[in-house]
């Protein structure tokens, strides 16, 4: 497809439209940015300058507030006589997201997690007239709770500024700001009179830091060093500040209840409710208490801490916090849900007069049993209509607002959450998220008030991420195929009609799961603890993947010198890969379950030497796959052996074990280099090798006896010392073409 045709596509799509009548709610309007047009003008240019180097010069900037009457979005473009182009928007965020629309499809350009592709043509293409691009969501919301801990937990200064750079390209104008928060509760817990131990026994772990601030565990990866703290605020610091000055409104965090243990020795008359264990762990590192939001002292800590948010981080007057979290309340009584939501707002406004709650709906979803419609109205009309937003979190597979008339007419975000851990592997619910946000506005009375995106884990899938932040500025829901073409264009900024093709097929099947109730969790036998009950269901037919493989690898060697395919040559090499465990995993159970020894040595000595031996190869030749990336920027947070050795505990006990003993196995799985050479490869070998054991011995397979022993490979995992590679290992061509000659035609036979 031509420049020009790309540029006609875009005309035809239009994004310039009138705002669809809904339910606005006055109550949010002082939710602005808090930098001047002329700082977020300034903050867009260096964006830019970062961005495009030289080429930033090209582009002059306007911020103008008052180019919206309505408190949504607004930026309009066109060329000057200069050949420059000119963007005027409402805010920097309008700005930067306008330009980036303007790069995509008059440039071809692309900014992902996975590389950029920004060939820009010279001169600039012209703008006819006035581009107006504008959205109808006055909030584009970023983040979960679980993200900072799954993606983020280890990243410094110049990776947060990428991400907040990313953010502004895709229009997100309202993210979740939580980095820093231990520092201060620390300083509340000592005001309250905690000692130092006290305080350390309850604060986990930074890669379980997510579920400590929720209530689900404490103490288990910890105690949290006292350089942590300081990081951490270092960070918090110029992440507002940079999200401030483009115009964005950061979501701050503020009290749940959640308590350490220690409280109770200074307040024994407190009410608190000590809850039962969560997901499989025990009580040592469960079993958290929460204090009861009605007891007087709820609000003198959730007061004193968000007192110390507000000094320390300023606001832009919107907190999160979510009470309940995968944890049932003690009990189902309306009013008493309403007391507690009211409580928890009143802990807010007596700080914040202005204050706006912001809740994960997640609650609502996971424990669908006891929040019924009168439990979920209650806890919702706690709080004065208009006061609090909810997150509709997994909409695209469990929309909330459907069935609960709008959230009872608190005003929501419809969220795509897409990600479960930061796993490896494709996953896409396309026509779930082109269709679903627009009906969302025509539901009967609506009280949409904005989209989001709020992934477990980040740094994979980058395709659903574009997509779902473009559609924020559309009128209407886009043609698929025809906007994965244009995807593939500007990815890769060729015209190759197989890019183009193999992008076709990819949205057309593994990006379209359309099974009912699917949770986006990848459950291949690959990146699971072996048995003989795993999940082997597919919602895609591996044909089609085969096909995008081939497209993809005929025209690898004239590719290999763009950062972006080279990224997707590992990935979908690694999908098919991922496909392959299976059918050897089916192949090894059949043998097993027959008695047919040689198919049994067959199958797994080719899984176990030759295709996970491939893979580790292949993923170490990228450097977005490295498992030694991850642990180096741990282990680079310590100010000693010491700490050092406590990040890389951390840094690996989550993406395996995952507690102490197994206790959320494999949920963070990643298919990385290194991960699969000694952790998954590991496993299946001592299978395979468990399996030929008891059929020489005439033995049964135990799956108990069996973990026993995995177990102890997994453990040995997360203390083994190794260091794994940092830099990329091997020509990635070379490897994937060695993996498409051997197994492909394998893969055709087998599918």
């Amino acid at each position: 497809m031509s420049l020009r045709s790309a540029r006609s596509v875009l005309l035809l799509l239009c994004f310039a439209f009138t705002a669809a009548a809904h339910r606005t709610f006055p109550s949010l309007n002082h939710l602005k940015p808090r930098a001047g047009d002329a700082a977020q003008g300034r903050a867009v240019a260096e964006l830019l300058e970062r961005l495009l180097g030289s080429r930033s010069a090209d582009f002059l900037v306007v911020v103008n507030g008052s180019l919206s009457n309505d408190s949504t979005d607004v930026c309009e473009l066109r060329s000057n006589r200069n050949n420059q182009v000119v963007a005027t928007g409402s805010s920097g965020v309008a700005v930067t997201s306008g330009i980036y629309n303007y790069l995509k499809y008059f440039c071809n350009c692309h900014v992902s997690w996975s590389g950029d592709q920004l060939d820009l043509p010279r001169p600039l293409p012209r703008i006819t007239g006035v581009l107006r691009i504008s959205t109808q969501h006055r909030f584009r919301y970023y983040q979960n709770v679980c993200t900072f801990s799954y993606s983020s937990v280890w990243w410094d200064w110049p990776r947060w500024e990428r991400e907040i750079d990313w953010m502004a390209l895709n229009g997100i104008n309202l993210p979740l700001a939580f980095t820093g928060q231990e520092a201060l509760w620390q300083e509340v817990y000592r005001a309250l009179g905690l000692n130092q131990t006290e305080i350390e026994e309850f604060f986990s772990g930074p890669t379980f830091l997510a579920w400590n601030r929720m209530g689900n565990v404490f103490r288990f990866g910890g105690p949290l060093p006292q350089s942590w703290h300081i990081n951490q605020l270092y960070l918090q610091f110029k992440i507002l500040e940079r999200m401030r000055s483009l115009g964005m409104i950061p979501v701050l965090p503020a009290f749940s209840g959640n308590i350490p243990k220690g409280i109770l020795g200074l307040y024994p008359k407190a009410s608190v409710t000590r809850l039962g264990p969560w997901s499989h762990f025990n009580c040592s590192f469960s079993c958290s208490y929460i204090l009861d939001p009605r007891d007087p002292l709820f609000r003198q800590i959730g007061s004193l801490y968000l007192s110390e948010v507000v000094k320390r981080f300023g606001t832009d007057h919107i907190y999160n916090t979510d009470t309940f979290n995968e944890m049932t309340p003690p009990s189902s009584d309306p009013t008493y849900l309403s007391a507690v939501s009211r409580s928890i707002f009143a802990s807010m406004t007596a700080v914040d007069p202005e204050a706006i709650w912001l809740m994960q709906g997640w609650l609502f979803f996971s424990d669908a049993t006891f929040w019924q419609p009168a439990q979920i109205q209650a806890l919702l009309h706690g709080v004065p209509i208009g006061r609090m937003i909810v997150l509709d979190l997994f909409a695209e597979t469990e929309p909330i607002f459907s069935y609960t008339e709008s959230f009872y007419g608190q005003p929501f975000i419809w969220c795509m959450l897409q990600n479960f851990g930061g796993n490896s592997g494709f996953f896409g619910t396309v026509e779930s998220i082109n269709s679903g946000p627009f009906q969302a506005l025509k539901f009967p009375n609506s009280t949409l008030v904005g989209v989001g995106m709020t992934p477990e884990g980040i740094e994979q899938n980058p395709v659903m991420f574009e997509l779902m932040s473009e559609l924020a500025w559309r009128k209407e829901p886009v043609n698929l195929a025809k906007w994965a073409s244009l995807y593939a264009l500007r990815r890769y900024g060729s015209t190759e009609d197989n890019l183009t093709a193999a992008w076709r097929l990819l949205f057309a099947s593994v990006y379209n799961c359309t099974v009912p109730h699917y949770r986006n969790h990848n459950h291949s036998p690959l990146v699971r603890r072996p048995s003989f009950h795993m999940n082997t269901g597919r919602w895609y037919d591996p044909a089609d993947l085969l096909k995008a493989w081939k497209l993809i690898m005929e025209v690898a060697p004239s590719h290999m010198s763009k950062e972006t395919f080279r990224y997707d040559l590992v990935d979908v090499t690694r999908q098919v890969l991922q496909v392959l465990v299976t059918l050897f995993y089916q192949e090894i159970a059949d043998a097993f379950r027959n008695h047919h020894l040689p198919e049994l040595l067959t199958a797994g000595g080719v899984l176990v030497y030759d295709l996970l031996p491939e893979l580790n190869r292949l993923l170490n030749s990228d450097v977005n796959f490295l498992l030694g990336t991850w642990l180096e920027r741990a282990r680079s947070l310590g100010l000693d052996e010491k700490e050092a050795d406590l990040y890389d505990m951390n840094a690996r006990n989550q993406l395996t074990l995952w507690g102490p003993s197994g206790e959320i196995l494999d949920y963070a799985s990643k298919e990385w280099g290194g991960l699969m050479e000694d952790y998954y490869a590991q496993r299946w070998g001592l299978f395979v090798q468990t399996l030929v054991e008891c059929l020489n011995s005439g033995r049964p397979f135990k799956q108990d006896a069996f973990d026993q022993l995995v177990s102890q490979v997994e453990k040995g995992f997360i203390y083994n010392g190794r260091k794994y590679p940092t830099k990329p290992l091997g020509d990635t061509y070379e490897i994937a073409h060695r993996i498409f000659l051997k197994y492909y035609p394998q893969a055709l036979k087998r599918l």
